[in-house]
């Protein structure tokens, strides 16, 4: 397998080009309701616009992922980007980390010196990793398929290789969201992963408690079945038709910006203002 060395390196043009379309964004009219049934509110939007085009540090990212060591992986006929940061602990385990959708490495750039180096923030040596952070295919820095069947198999499978090339004959993982589904498959595929970790497990209900629902059980079917009619909408459309909805994601800035932080708002504690979970970052 061929790994090479990866830095992200931003050309100025492209920051140009997005602060261009951020200024030539067109809006649709106002929400006829005072909340966020209808989606995104407009003038959220458009002070998130604003300030994305003029406040944000554009280096900002781009700093921070490159004070980790990045690489890119030929795997399957698909360059796979990861970071891999080995802990200073001769006794660590290996530990590779799938995020989901709508994320990127990004999520772990916080907890990644705390699982390679805990030591040095207040735990115990016995409890390092050795991290690996793919990005799934399509995403980040990874390449993107040029042909269908890049499913969860597969991407489980790319992943399973990976800590191969790396050395690691037995390791653990982790996911969530859509990382939940490659690491699950990752276990099913490869006696080499030890075990995981789960932050999303999906689980149909028994007969009996279908038909006899505890409180609790009652509570979390009227969540799903809000979701079904409130916020499944996103993954009909990516799921049944990506091209489509691609068109508006790649070519308007603003247009991906309302389809990702409505997810802050429906998925995080952030008591119905995304505001909550963005600030702290």
């Amino acid at each position: 397998m061929d790994i090479q060395l990866f830095s992200v390196a931003v050309a100025q043009q492209q920051i140009d080009d997005l602060k261009l379309r951020l200024s030539l964004a067109r809006y649709p009219e106002h929400e006829t309701v005072s909340d966020w049934s209808q989606g995104v509110p407009l003038d959220y939007l458009r002070t998130l616009a604003d300030y994305w085009q003029n406040s944000y540090d554009m280096q900002r990212l781009q700093t921070r992922l490159n004070a980790l060591p990045q690489f890119i992986a030929d795997i399957d006929g698909l360059d796979i980007h990861f970071i891999h940061v080995r802990s200073p602990e001769p006794n660590a385990r290996p530990l590779i980390l799938s995020h989901g959708w709508p994320g990127s490495v990004v999520e772990f750039l916080k907890v990644i010196p705390l699982l390679t180096d805990p030591a040095a923030h207040g735990g115990d040596a016995a409890d390092a990793f050795h991290v690996v952070c793919p990005s799934l295919p399509g995403f980040g820095f990874s390449g993107k398929p040029t042909a269908s069947g890049w499913g969860v198999p597969r991407i489980a499978g790319a992943f399973a290789q990976l800590m191969a090339a790396l050395g690691y004959s037995a390791y653990f993982a982790q996911g969530g969201d859509w990382g939940s589904a490659v690491t699950t498959n990752l276990a099913q595929q490869d006696p080499h992963c030890r075990a995981i970790h789960l932050n999303m497990v999906p689980a149909r209900p028994t007969a009996e408690q279908a038909a006899n629902p505890t409180d609790a059980e009652k509570v979390a079917f009227a969540a799903l079945q809000y979701y079904r009619d409130w916020d499944s909408g996103y993954s009909t459309q990516q799921g049944t038709r990506p091209q489509t909805i691609g068109y508006s994601l790649v070519d308007s800035p603003t247009g991906l910006l309302a389809w990702i932080v409505e997810t802050y708002w429906a998925w995080t504690d952030s008591d119905g203002n995304p505001e909550n979970v963005l600030s702290k970052d």
